[in-house]
């Protein structure tokens, strides 16, 4: 063997600590656990932490007249989107969703179906069946529920300030009070009744502090004005880039083309009946 070079003192040693020393933090509380952080903690050698588990999420959809995709619609019947859409929401917030086939307007078979599910979930989610129709089946079955569970236990259904989501329902069912949230049926009422609502509730379950989607100012492009009604806070579906946002499709709950090519959401206040073209407005990125 030849040595052709002198080594260095200390050469390819690494120093004690050089990674992580004794009394530094090595990860915030509230970091997400990825690979490289189990990682730093099995290289520290801490074999055991105080964790927030990903929430184990419900998600239900309700009504006689959904099918699921794949089969052959009849006539009064439409494909079930909601439970699709939300489930896979609650995975992009973080969480372990679990659907749940949709449920017909029964209602006890309706709350025989979610104390079924109690059992594997953090959060339920329903939707469909909260407004003021002849067959609002989530109401029927939920709004006693406080009476039979513990004390502080039920649901509560208000109206709220906005469009799309007016109908609304919260509270908490069975003797664990677990979290259960109402929302509309409509599509897209349903769709941006969890972007407000449930999105943060699932992120602050999981201890993280930006629990709401990130909002910014945009100077509105379209050929003619926005219109909302008086008292309603409207989120209008959007695309947004360059500062600018521009509406997609119109108003209507049930547009979910529109909604699949948005990418924000416009904000009209409760105050605002009109939005004119080159306003500046507020905005919602949802992606």
């Amino acid at each position: 063997m030849h040595v052709y070079r002198s080594a260095e003192a200390r050469a390819h040693v690494r120093a004690q600590g050089s990674d992580v020393k004794a009394g530094d933090r090595a990860l915030e509380a509230g970091t997400v656990l990825g690979p490289p952080q189990i990682a730093l903690l099995a290289a520290i050698g801490r074999g055991t932490v105080r964790v927030r588990p990903r929430p184990r999420v419900v998600v239900m959809s309700t009504g006689s007249e959904l099918v699921q995709p794949d089969e052959q619609l009849g006539n009064g019947q439409i494909y079930d989107s909601n439970s699709f859409a939300l489930t896979a929401a609650a995975r992009d917030a973080g969480a372990i969703a679990y659907r749940v086939g949709a449920v017909a307007d029964d209602a006890e078979t309706l709350r025989s179906t979610i104390e079924d599910q109690l059992v594997r979930a953090d959060l339920m989610v329903t939707t469909g069946g909260v407004s003021v129709g002849a067959y609002d089946v989530v109401k029927e079955a939920l709004s006693s529920v406080g009476d039979e569970d513990e004390e502080g236990a039920g649901i509560d259904f208000r109206k709220l300030a906005m469009q799309p989501g007016k109908p609304q329902g919260f509270g908490s069912i069975g003797p664990d009070h677990i979290p259960l949230l109402a929302l509309p049926g409509n599509p897209v009422s349903s769709y941006v009744s969890f972007e407000l609502f449930v999105r943060p509730a699932i992120r602050t379950l999981m201890g993280l502090d930006d629990v709401h989607r990130p909002r910014t100012r945009a100077t509105l492009t379209a050929d003619r004005a926005l219109t909302s009604p008086k008292g309603r806070r409207q989120f209008l579906r959007g695309t947004y880039a360059d500062g600018e946002v521009t509406p997609v499709g119109g108003a209507g709950s049930h547009l979910v083309a529109a909604l699949a090519l948005a990418d924000a959401l416009i904000v009209v206040p409760e105050d605002v009946e009109s939005v004119e073209p080159g306003t500046e407005v507020d905005v919602v990125l949802l992606g």
